[in-house]
């Protein structure tokens, strides 16, 4: 499929427009992504239609604790990404080189028929990042939203500004990387640059109906000092505003970064005191039994909202447009009835079954 956001330039190359990497290309070159490539003069998408897999997951695991809580979610991804993290914990997917790795094709309506057939209440765009097959993505927002099927993006931010408007205008909620809070992290561990990821943020927060939550994977002596952690919830909470949900997560040794030993327990602790001190309203752990952690507040009375365990909903004491049942006050986010009662499956599914 031709892909978007492109031009032509003077010395017979095309330039990528629709990240900050602005990849020149040759004729048979793909970007760095892998899945956008100059074919025949024009910039064309690889991988429209074509999938590394469909898994029904719990919501909470994108991770999005304030978005139809206890809900399903139909997940995928393609290959490729355009950062180049040393640390990914999908890069079988996202570093993938092999078009096999693509084993599932599904035309964006099939997609929106199989999340309603399956009961889910979303489609995330995951495994890698979004931005890159933006064309697919919007075409099944498209399909998704003319059946009441919400999107979701999982995504690191990285994206110009004009298909950022596009982009995000199909979708309903997004949990966006924030990798980590300085530039030399962004340079030379993920290959990319913060202030493009803060301006992301900032237009998403401000100039958009998409629900936004935030996930930062916390990693050894990278990104998890005290200083920096405070600069970063600081930053949040005087740019993003106290109410967008941040989640700290625990890093496991994979790809580049096999001698970095896995985030203690205790770091994942810290950085939510951090978080909460500073004004964040609501700030979690993941990747880590921690029940207190990972569960849900409420800001005006303190009552617990929602008690959770692992991704299995234990108590819920929100009202079916989320309200609290103690104080009324409103927890931010989106709710539209009783909690749904999913659990902690993981299902996967091929798109000929669903």
């Amino acid at each position: 499929m031709e892909g978007k956001w492109w031009h032509k330039l003077d010395d017979g190359r095309i330039q990528c427009d629709l990240c900050p990497r602005d990849c020149r290309l040759h004729e048979g070159q793909r970007g760095l992504c892998f899945v956008r490539k100059m074919e025949n003069g024009r910039m064309v998408l690889t991988t429209y239609g074509r999938s590394s897999g469909f898994c029904v997951d719990p919501v909470e695991k994108k991770p999005l604790n304030h978005f139809y809580p206890g809900t399903s979610i139909l997940s995928f991804g393609t290959a490729g990404c355009n950062l180049a993290c040393k640390f990914c914990q999908n890069w079988d997917i996202s570093k993938s080189r092999e078009m096999d790795r693509l084993q599932d094709q599904a035309s964006p309506d099939v997609i929106a028929a199989a999340a309603l057939r399956l009961g889910c209440k979303s489609v995330a765009f995951t495994y890698n990042d979004p931005v890159i097959f933006a064309e697919y993505a919007m075409d099944i927002a498209d399909a998704c939203r003319a059946k009441g099927v919400k999107t979701v993006a999982v995504t690191a931010g990285y994206i110009h500004a004009e298909p950022r408007r596009a982009f995000y205008e199909k979708m309903d909620a997004a949990n966006v990387d924030l990798k980590a809070f300085s530039e030399d992290f962004y340079h030379h561990v993920c290959g990319a640059h913060l202030a493009d990821v803060l301006s992301t943020l900032e237009y998403l927060v401000h100039e958009t109906d998409v629900w936004v939550e935030l996930t930062t994977l916390l990693i050894p002596e990278k990104n998890d000092s005290d200083e920096e952690l405070d600069a970063m919830t600081r930053w949040v909470v005087s740019n993003l505003g106290p109410d967008v949900p941040m989640h700290f997560t625990a890093f496991h040794p994979d790809f580049k970064m096999m001698d970095t030993p896995a985030t203690p327990p205790a770091t994942l602790t810290r950085a939510r005191d951090i978080a909460l001190r500073n004004g964040v309203h609501y700030a979690y752990t993941g990747n880590v039994h921690d029940a207190d952690g990972g569960s849900t507040y409420c800001r005006g009375c303190g009552a617990l909202l929602i008690e959770r365990d692992w991704y299995r909903l234990g108590r819920y004491d929100l009202s079916d447009d989320g309200r609290c049942r103690h104080c009324d006050a409103r927890l931010p986010g989106r709710f539209d009835g009783p909690a749904g009662t999913w659990g902690a499956r993981r299902l996967p599914v091929r798109m000929e079954r669903a």
